[in-house]
């Protein structure tokens, strides 16, 4: 009798985890489908252990091979985390200072000492902290085919690198600024001092000891391990040329991998701080890794929660791929999910909320239900529109049954509920944004108020959406000539984008690689125009005064472009819309 109840308990609690699992695995299906995302694969480490590692859809759009828990998806920035185990390995050797002046070791490159270095000095910590000075955000990568530069060309910028020279362009350790060129150069530091080969030597010190056997920062791929991959999709769904891009820079975006084998990493720090065996590191080592240096950010980890809820993790995107690692620091629980999309809705965080609210992990927000106040069409159609959230980051509302719904990639994101006339809640965080208007009545932003991170802030309005104006008599006509011959210089990239007019600085530099989008840019038809200026929105350096909308005629049907324009009508940006 008592071994028949026993069993009677525990069907029960098969079932209703099989209840719950059902649920998780219908969640992210439909997350999926609403964004149209080929392919996911996740992990959930719980008590320390992989609880669970699950595939979703397949390795392309085509729909025709499945992704499995084996298929290999690019890390992005993720391999910074990873790589800097491998720093610290050498740190932990004494083959490397974490405090020292890289260039002492560095043998095949120098940082160039400027006026910024005359009295500090570029050093580890300060790359893997990002507050070293370096410049160079991050890479694109290069395409199957494409010529692959050194890494000693890639810091300084010459042919056939895409990217800038890596350079110090404030002083060491004033501030904090991302910096992949700084881990471009820690890779080079790392092959100087161990005289081994960057992908031999991580396999050997971080990925093997570690059980991640499916991982590799072989760049290229070998023919063996390319079958074993994903296909890469930009934000509009379209397949990335030669299924993704190569990366050179492999400790800043080169790491090939799986979540479970990320599961794996996460969980060796979580050892190593705990003290136990199973990591490359040591506990005082683990322990100054996931210590805040500056702006919440460990060594090569980013840190969230307070100390009783401490998380470190880190995203990750390469052209054609997007990765998220959040673990907690002591009490063996964490997620890694990855994709094979830019996406860029907040979709894998209501993943991450959902399983973190299923298994009732601590430090992640309780979510409440917004009350809904009835708010008359006309003045919801008056928020529609695009706002600049952050510099070159705009967020999108719509309106559609009394809810105003953002838009990312030209796909419905995050839900907002009205509570106010002019205040709206997020279903889905502890956001709330309230419309601003000047004098006239015209919606000029919106003030942002995250609860959860507890700041507000105000975000600039850009202007309408695109296809809420039919055509219209441009004002200036004489300037759509010139601002199309600037776009299609924008485009070509290189020396045709040096010699062009109408063009910011700002412009000519951060293009000089050329816009993959549009590929062919044949008329401009006028829509639209929004004065903007005051408003504090900048793009490539300089100041935003007019933003003018038009028709697109290209390689892509029904598309808008905007256009950012200086005071004296240079173009400094554009923008690619749907609506």
């Amino acid at each position: 009798m008592k071994n028949h109840r026993l069993f009677l308990i525990l069907s029960f609690v098969l079932v209703v985890f099989h209840v719950h699992a059902d649920d998780l695995d219908d969640f992210i299906r439909s997350q999926m489908q609403k964004r149209r995302i080929p392919g996911l694969s996740l992990a959930i480490i719980q008590d320390g252990r992989i609880l669970k590692a699950q595939a979703y859809g397949f390795i392309d759009k085509d729909n025709k091979v499945p992704v499995t828990t084996s298929t290999l998806f690019q890390a992005g920035s993720v391999s910074k985390s990873v790589a800097a185990m491998g720093a610290l390995y050498l740190v932990e050797h004494r083959k490397l200072l974490l405090d020292e002046d890289v260039n002492v070791k560095l043998k095949s490159w120098k940082v160039p000492d400027n006026e910024f270095t005359n009295d500090k000095k570029v050093t580890l910590r300060g790359i893997l902290s990002h507050t070293a000075g370096l410049t160079v955000h991050g890479f694109p990568g290069y395409p199957v085919g494409a010529k692959i530069p050194s890494v000693v060309q890639i810091l300084d910028g010459t042919a056939p690198a895409n990217t800038p020279p890596v350079r110090v362009d404030f002083v060491p350790g004033s501030r904090w600024r991302y910096s992949g060129g700084g881990y471009t150069v820690m890779q080079q530091l790392m092959v100087d001092v161990t005289g081994a080969d960057f992908p031999e030597f991580m396999k050997d010190n971080v990925l093997s000891p570690l059980g991640m056997e499916n991982s590799t920062y072989q760049q290229p791929l070998p023919p063996e391990l390319a079958k074993l991959t994903a296909t890469g999709h930009y934000n509009n769904r379209r397949l990335v040329d030669g299924r993704w891009h190569i990366y050179p820079e492999m400790a800043a975006a080169g790491l090939w991998t799986t979540p479970s084998d990320l599961a794996r990493f996460a969980i060796s720090i979580q050892n190593a701080y705990a003290g136990k065996p199973g990591s490359a590191l040591s506990r005082s080592m683990a322990r100054q890794m996931l210590t805040d240096q500056k702006n919440r950010d460990g060594l090569g980890v980013f840190l969230q929660g307070d100390s009783a809820t401490l998380r470190f993790g880190h995203n990750g995107r390469d052209e054609g791929f997007d990765a998220l690692l959040t673990a907690s620091v002591d009490k063996g629980q964490g997620v890694v999910i990855m994709i094979n999309a830019n996406d860029n809705s907040h979709m894998m965080g209501r993943i991450v909320d959902f399983i973190a609210d299923y298994y009732q992990w601590d430090g992640f927000p309780v979510k409440t239900k917004p009350v809904a106040v009835d708010v008359d069409s006309q003045t919801l159609k008056a928020f529609e529109g695009r706002y600049e959230l952050f510099n070159n980051r705009m967020v999108t509302f719509e309106a559609e049954n009394q809810r105003l719904f953002t838009l990312e990639d030209g796909f419905v994101d995050e839900e907002f509920v009205p509570v106010a006339k002019n205040k709206f809640t997020s279903t889905d965080r502890s956001v709330s944004v309230t419309f601003n208007s000047d004098i006239n009545g015209n919606v000029t932003g919106f003030t942002l108020e995250d609860n959860d991170q507890g700041y507000q802030r105000k975000v600039s309005r850009i202007g309408p959406l695109a296809n809420a104006h039919k055509t219209n008599a441009d004002p200036d006509p004489s300037r759509t000539p010139k601002i199309l011959a600037a776009l299609q210089a924008m485009v070509k990239g290189g020396e045709v984008l040096e010699e062009a007019s109408g063009l910011t600085l700002g412009a000519k530099r951060d293009f000089a690689g050329g816009m993959r989008e549009p590929e062919t840019l044949k008329s401009l038809t006028f829509i639209h125009s929004e004065n903007v200026a005051g408003r504090g929105i900048q793009r490539h350096g300089s100041e935003v005064s007019e933003i003018v909308t038009y028709q697109l005629k290209s390689n892509q049907p029904d598309t808008y472009i905007l256009v950012h324009l200086t005071s004296d009508g240079l173009v400094t940006d554009c923008d690619l819309v749907e609506k």
